[in-house]
Order: C-alpha cells, then structure tokens, then sequence
C-alpha cells in the first residue's frame, strides 16, 4: 500500500476547535482574534481557572492555549484536570514565564507544549496546528530541557518492576526512537520517506499499545527505554 501525499493538517478538514485561557482581556481577546482570523474556531475563553475547567468540559475543544498565572486555580492545576477529564485535549502553555520549573511543571501536568508569550504571531499560529496534530511544541531551548528532566528521571533507580513491555512493530518502534529524539512528525515523515498522516497513525497505535494518552508521556517512555540512544 502506499502512501498518501503528506499533510500538516489534522485527520479532519473541519478547522481546529481551541480555547484561550488568559486572566488578561486584552490578551486573551487579541490571541482569540489572530486564531479565528487565521481560520481556526475559537470555541471558548476563559479569564479564570475555575471557568477554564468548566467551560472546557463543556465545549471539548482540541487544543487549549493555557497561560500558568490564572486566578482561582492556578495553570498547571487547570491543565492537569482537563487532560484528566478528556486524555484527547492537548494543551499548549503561552506563558510569560520561561523558567525551568515552570515549564516542567506544566509537562508534568499534562502540557504538550510550551511558548513564552514573546513568541510572534505566525509562531503562535504554527504551534496550535502542529499541537492539534499531536506534535510536541515548544520555544527554542525548552525542548531541551524537557528531555534532560525526562533522561535524568529515567536514570533514577526503579522504585518497583516493570511492565512487560507490549509487542510493538519494526515500524513503529523506528517511529518511537525518532519521537524521543525529539523529532517532529514532518522530520519523521522526511527521514523514513512516509507521509505525515502515516507517522500520525504509527504514533496513535503505539500510544495505544501502551495505554498512554499523548506525546510527551511517550517521550518519557522511549527515553525510559533508552531507544533516543539508538540509531
């Protein structure tokens, strides 16, 4: 079988559904207007964490553009339950604050991506639609340190056995060391000579082999697994 032409868009031709989370009117009414002018449909906003988890459960949007400062409950917590309640919503952090902590710990909440709000437009733009499509996105230099956190905590002693690990494909398991090298699925799709789509589809089974909901936590997992020192 062969492939199909490869695509940046996701699985579907409807635009991307997001919510803008921002405790700023301004902001938020400026970010929610470049999205919508640029063709995505901005479901919902929201200016507290409180709102922010009630009206993402209402509306399930695909991608959430999550600032960390927010009243009531604070980002990282708004993240964590959302991901808790629908494993499917990928949230991108546009956050002031580019400190590592910070950034680790909107990963460790379930973020799969993470921008400082000096970021431009068009990089703005680019960073929810490849986020829509499962790709993990972040500023220049953080993606670094992610990796980093998830190589050292992949060095700690195991505090219990593992798993039995479940039978991947030649293919996918190919997949799954380039994605904990940190590669994008363009990048993927360019050095294995497949389309975009099909890499998606490669990553989508894995993650569900191994019951795991979205691409940071699968990072984590290839690095446990020491496939990012292979090839």
């Amino acid at each position: 079988m062969t492939d199909q032409p490869a695509t940046d868009q996701p699985a579907t031709d409807r635009p991307v559904r997001v919510m803008v989370v921002d405790d700023h009117p301004m902001w938020r009414d400026a970010v929610s207007r470049d999205l919508a002018e640029a063709g995505l449909d901005v479901v919902a906003t929201a200016g507290d964490g409180e709102e922010a988890v009630r009206r993402a459960r209402a509306c399930s949007p695909q991608v959430v553009v999550l600032d960390l400062n927010l009243p009531g409950l604070p980002g990282a917590e708004v993240c964590r339950q959302v991901v808790a309640h629908d494993p499917a919503v990928r949230v991108l952090v546009l956050s002031a604050s580019g400190e590592h902590q910070d950034v680790l710990e909107a990963v460790k909440s379930g973020a799969t991506g993470y921008l400082v709000k000096s970021a431009g437009r068009e990089e703005l733009l680019d960073a929810v639609r490849r986020t829509a499509v499962g790709d993990a996105v972040f500023t220049p230099g953080l993606a670094g340190l992610v990796l980093g956190e998830f190589r050292r905590l992949a060095a700690e002693p195991a505090q219990a056995s593992a798993p039995a690990v479940p039978q991947l494909t030649a293919r996918e398991t190919e997949v799954l060391r380039l994605v904990a090298k940190g590669l994008s699925y363009r990048q993927i799709a360019d050095r294995l000579v497949l389309s975009h789509r099909t890499v998606q589809n490669h990553v989508q089974n894995t993650l569900g082999k191994l019951q795991l909901h979205n691409r940071v936590e699968l990072v984590r997992y290839a690095i446990e697994q020491g496939l990012d020192e292979e090839l």
